[in-house]
């Protein structure tokens, strides 16, 4: 019985936090948290029981996006028809992560070691997943052999950037130009 509440905590966890990242998305990271709780379908109770502050829900949410990008990496590889398409799907999520994170630095602005950390922790995670894409993609000869992980993810992050400020903009669109360029063609 104690075991299928934690799963069942869990659960609601993920479920929140992916509401939080919706919200996110369309409302920027100082949406106000009863658009959270009612996306999440739960009390603001439950919100700062679980984040007691904005900023620990924030960072849930980040790190929370990032263990589902980094998890989705080797999944993508084994489901999807070539090293490509895999490549290319998971850089989609990349994307709609990159969206969801903007803000993120203003509000750990005056925790500039934490901040610190958590990229750290977010380049550890990520880029060996885009390096084991990468040089599967390469290996079956279908992208260039000569881009590194973390100039790719370099030029994503400054592709989405334009997405911050301007709805108009169209970040997954210019993405997929630059996942186009690296193809091998014959």
């Amino acid at each position: 019985m104690e075991r299928s509440k934690r799963s069942d905590a869990r659960r609601n966890e993920e479920t929140l936090l992916d509401a939080a990242a919706a919200v996110f998305v369309t409302a920027g990271v100082e949406a106000p948290v009863r658009d959270i709780a009612a996306k999440a379908g739960v009390g603001m109770g439950t919100i700062y029981r679980h984040f007691p502050t904005r900023a620990d829900l924030i960072i849930a949410v980040y790190r929370h996006q990032v263990q589902a990008c980094a998890e989705a990496g080797p999944a993508l590889l084994a489901s999807c028809g070539t090293p490509y398409e895999a490549l290319a799907r998971w850089i989609g999520q990349f994307v709609d992560f990159l969206v969801t994170k903007h803000g993120l630095a203003a509000v750990l602005r005056s925790d500039q070691a934490g901040f610190e950390t958590l990229h750290t922790w977010f380049l550890d995670r990520l880029l060996p997943v885009c390096d084991q894409l990468l040089h599967a993609a390469a290996d079956a000869g279908q992208i260039r052999a000569d881009v590194e992980a973390l100039t790719l993810m370099r030029g994503v992050g400054n592709l989405c950037i334009g997405a911050e400020n301007d709805n108009r903009y169209h970040a997954r669109q210019m993405v997929e130009v630059l996942i186009a360029g690296l193809r091998v063609t014959a």
